[in-house]
């Protein structure tokens, strides 16, 4: 008997709550018109046209290497008597003196290598034996592909002395940048017609 008085007491108490908050203005009106207002779709806001970002009726291209990779910039002729040949994007030149190897990439018209690598560098020669012999030409080709591919210069121009052409280190060069991943010739020039 006991039980159902106390149950009796507390579902009374829950109905006189909602009568109350019924009469005063409720709580849980509140609690609906919030919950209704946040399932609601919001506005899409309409984009705003900066000037910063509005598109320029001219396009100027900022990557001054697109063109080269298209084969489409103007390679300098250069005169026909001339050796080696101007008619390239990047050019590799490879020299052994009595003591170091070195190799280094131009790009068309700098008198400033791109790129170098050379066995005079510490951590080449701490690894080589001999600063000059067919290992180091070999090291100094591997090097320089992969600083090649991360300066994203894949193809180049290699114009062999033909005299030093046939040597066993000028061979392991070449046979070590190939296997880089370095392609030692480049596309022909295309000419766009007007």
């Amino acid at each position: 008997m006991a039980v159902l008085g106390d149950l009796n007491r507390t579902v009374r108490l829950l109905l006189g709550q909602i009568q109350r908050c019924g009469q005063s203005g409720s709580a849980i009106n509140q609690y609906q018109k919030s919950v209704r207002c946040m399932s609601l779709a919001v506005p899409k806001l309409q984009p705003t046209v900066d000037d910063n970002e509005a598109v320029s009726p001219t396009f100027v291209n900022r990557n001054p290497r697109n063109l080269e990779q298209m084969a489409l910039a103007v390679k300098d002729r250069g005169w026909r008597t001339t050796w080696p040949s101007q008619k390239f994007y990047h050019r590799l030149v490879f020299s052994r003196s009595q003591h170091y190897v070195t190799a280094e990439v131009f790009a068309n018209g700098d008198a400033v290598p791109v790129l170098s690598c050379s066995t005079k560098e510490w951590a080449l020669k701490r690894e080589l034996g001999s600063t000059r012999c067919v290992a180091a030409s070999q090291a100094v080709g591997e090097v320089l592909a992969q600083r090649c591919h991360q300066a994203g210069i894949t193809r180049m121009v290699y114009r062999h002395i033909p005299w030093q052409y046939r040597s066993d280190a000028v061979q392991s060069f070449r046979t070590a940048m190939k296997e880089g991943g370095v392609t030692l010739s480049e596309p022909r020039q295309k000419f766009i017609g007007n």
